[in-house]
């Protein structure tokens, strides 16, 4: 448990991940503030967060590159620890965007950092990514594995770690937590909060939804003839919700920690997208229409995690299974204020 009122600063607060974590912040008896330009997300999240969490979310809006209002945002509200969400994630559009993707990501962590250090702030927990891994040479895939990212969104996660890497080797203050996402999906049990992409979402469990609401005739499987039990891809899908408590189990790990922590949090279970179809069905009881097509560039055919570090380093593990993600989602995709 944190001390009560200590501050954390949320970049990309009002997003998908973010906004989930700052549920989970306030719930661990932490202020959390939010840093955010609403590129992806919107303001309509705040009041949201005020009913969830039962208190005024302070919201800065501004970009994470900005070193002057970052700057202004730690020393005004006395950060006193960061969580970096802020980034752009779209696979496929990071293959067509590269430049913009390495100054939004890498540029902005290079900001935050410089940012953090001029107000003596050194305490960063980081959301990385397993794309950061590419392919990997076997599954569970642990912390230890090579970092041979595929796609540009993975080598910026990957810069930015070793940007993060480089400043605790040279000043040993620091505490950061590098935390490499699987696939976070599904939504806030309570159906305010949950993914909500800018135009056309790019993740599985949103197209599922919007299928299953006849939004779109149907899914695209890219590719029925991956190396895997079904031909279809398998990835490992973690609750989002759990997904934030490991941010505050992070948070209080670093507390008593200084240095660098590398930690996988995924649930440890890989799902092929037809087994993730089929609970979405289940969730929603209809059947959505799904259509082969070719494989994507940045694609790979498996990656699922060993969250042993996470297990026992944070004493966390992921609780809710992926027919908890399904139903979750659901509901949130079902809340006719969202309409």
């Amino acid at each position: 448990m944190a001390a009560m009122g200590e501050v954390t600063l949320v970049t990309g607060g009002a997003g998908y991940v973010g906004s989930h974590i700052v549920t989970e912040l306030a719930r661990s008896g932490r202020l959390p503030v939010v840093l955010d330009n609403f590129a992806n997300s919107s303001s309509n999240v705040l009041p949201r967060l005020r009913k969830i969490t039962g208190q005024a979310v302070p919201c800065v809006e501004g970009d994470v590159r900005d070193r002057a209002a970052v700057s202004r945002a730690l020393a005004d509200y006395g950060v006193q620890s960061v969580v970096h969400c802020a980034g752009l994630k779209a696979v496929a559009e990071g293959e067509t965007q590269p430049l913009r993707y390495y100054d939004d990501n890498v540029g902005g962590a290079i900001a935050l950092a410089e940012a953090m250090a001029k107000t003596g702030v050194k305490t960063l927990v980081f959301s990385s990514s397993a794309a950061v891994y590419g392919q990997p040479a076997s599954n569970p895939v642990t912390e230890d594995a090579q970092l041979k990212p595929v796609n540009v969104y993975g080598r910026t996660k990957r810069d930015v770690e070793h940007v993060f890497r480089g400043i605790v080797e040279r000043d040993a203050t620091w505490r950061v937590a590098l935390l490499r996402y699987f696939n976070p999906a599904g939504a806030h049990r309570s159906g305010e909060i949950g993914e909500a992409p800018a135009g056309m979402p790019n993740n599985l469990v949103p197209i599922l939804a919007m299928a299953a609401r006849g939004q779109r005739d149907g899914v695209d499987v890219y590719g029925d003839d991956w190396p895997t039990t079904d031909g279809t891809g398998v990835r490992d899908y973690i609750h989002v919700m759990d997904l934030a408590e490991g941010h505050v189990a992070a948070l209080a790990h670093l507390a008593q920690a200084a240095g660098v922590s590398t930690l996988n949090l995924g649930s440890g279970r890989g799902y092929s997208v037809l087994e993730v179809i089929a609970a979405f069905e289940r969730a929603c009881g209809c059947r959505i229409a799904r259509r082969v097509t070719h494989r994507r560039q940045g694609d790979v055919a498996m990656c699922f995690a060993d969250p042993r570090r996470a297990n026992s380093t944070l004493d966390w593990r992921a609780q809710r299974d992926l027919d908890a993600i399904c139903v979750d989602a659901w509901r949130w995709a079902t809340n006719p204020a969202n309409a």
